[in-house]
Formats: C-alpha cells, sequence, structure tokens
C-alpha cells in the first residue's frame, strides 16, 4: 500500500471514526441527554484548556527549536483575540433602529455562537492532527499507525464535548452530527497536504545531506 494511501485511511480512522463514536452519545435519551450536556460543556471548556496550557504550551517553551517565549505569548494571545473577535462578528445583528429589541443578543445567539466556534476550532485542531499523522507516517509506517490510534483515542472524549457544545447550542441531533463529521474531515485534508509538503522538504533536503557528506 502506498504511503499515501496509509496516510489518508488513518487520517479518516481518526478523524471521522472518534465522531462517529462520540455520535454514541445521541443515542442516549433526551433526559438524560439534557441532564449530562452542562457538564459536558464544561468538560470540553476544561478539556482544551488543559492540552494547551497543560501540555502543548510547556512542550512549545521547552522545544531546543522553540521560538521566544514572547513570540509564543503573542501567538496565544493572538488566538484569543482572534476568537473573540470572530464570537463579537458571529453575534453581530444589524439594525436601522436604535435600541432594537429584534436583533438583541440572547443567551440563545451565544449558544450557537459558540457552536459555530467549536466548529472552526474543531476543524483547525483536526487538520493540525492529520499533519501530525503524516508526518509520522513520513517517519515510520508503524509509528503513524500508533500516532493515528493515539489521535483517535484522545479525540474521542474531545469530540464528545464538542458535540454536546452544539446540542447546547440549538443544534438538532442530525445537524450536530453531520457538522461534527464535516469539522472531522479536515483531519484527512491537513493529512494530504502535510504529505506533500513534508515529503517535498524531504527531498529538497535529502541532496544537500549527501553533498554534506561527501565534503572533506
Amino acid at each position: 500500500m502506498q504511503l499515501l494511501t496509509w496516510i489518508i485511511v488513518f487520517c479518516l480512522v481518526g478523524g471521522v471514526l472518534s465522531a462517529l463514536a462520540a455520535a454514541a452519545f445521541l443515542m442516549l435519551p433526551e433526559r438524560q441527554r439534557t441532564r449530562v450536556l452542562p457538564h459536558l460543556v464544561s468538560f470540553a471548556t476544561g478539556a482544551l484548556l488543559g492540552a494547551a496550557f497543560l501540555a502543548l504550551l510547556p512542550h512549545a517553551v521547552s522545544h531546543p527549536a522553540a521560538p521566544d517565549f514572547h513570540l509564543l505569548g503573542l501567538a496565544v494571545l493572538g488566538g484569543l483575540l482572534s476568537f473573540f473577535m470572530l464570537e463579537k462578528v458571529l453575534l453581530w445583528r444589524h439594525c436601522h433602529h436604535a435600541g432594537c429589541d429584534v436583533h438583541a443578543v440572547t443567551d440563545d445567539h451565544r449558544n450557537r455562537a459558540a457552536g459555530a466556534l467549536v466548529l472552526v476550532g474543531d476543524g483547525m485542531h483536526n487538520f493540525i492532527d492529520g499533519v501530525l499523522i503524516a508526518a509520522a507516517f513520513l517517519v515510520d509506517v508503524h509509528l503513524g499507525i500508533v500516532t493515528a490510534l493515539a489521535v483517535t483515542a484522545h479525540e474521542i472524549p474531545q469530540e464528545v464535548g464538542d458535540l454536546a457544545i452544539l446540542l447546547h447550542g440549538g443544534f438538532t441531533p442530525t445537524r450536530a452530527f453531520v457538522l461534527n463529521v464535516l469539522a472531522s474531515l479536515t483531519t484527512v485534508v491537513g493529512g494530504v497536504l502535510g504529505y506533500f509538503v513534508l515529503a517535498g522538504a524531504e527531498r529538497r533536503n535529502l541532496p544537500r545531506a549527501h553533498a554534506a557528506a561527501l565534503r572533506p
């Protein structure tokens, strides 16, 4: 099997399969879903913040090739401000009269905006997961398989939380499921793009490595 085929297959496993596994939550009775939804929303928020501040940022700071810490801080601040502005755009309502009650921001509007933000963030996250899977396969097929399975394992609870936020935002179960699966497909996009970019960089650097080895 060609390497690109391996990457596509396991990106599908890591992305779509985790979304399908999380969709088992929809099989619960509506009363139970309503009861656990607030807890899952809190879990999703805590899981994302924990992954960012307890795993990703410490690794980024301690990596030998890490950029200046101030640049990492600016990147975090830029991400927070970007999603803050995106939320404001999603909540924005146009009205030609002052004090228009029709377009007032309500809790329902905020919940729907939160659902849209989750889809954007989930798509970006899954895209990076695809790049990671592609990079692992370019090193070794067995490493790529293990990485894809690890991605699937950590994606399942996150997808459950994302699904809970979408349902809390007023999306129907069917719409929430379809949008969650579509967001998961960005794993394949990241895997394919990562394969061509990383493989191309490797081919460009290989002649240089041979030339350096031949030098006296």
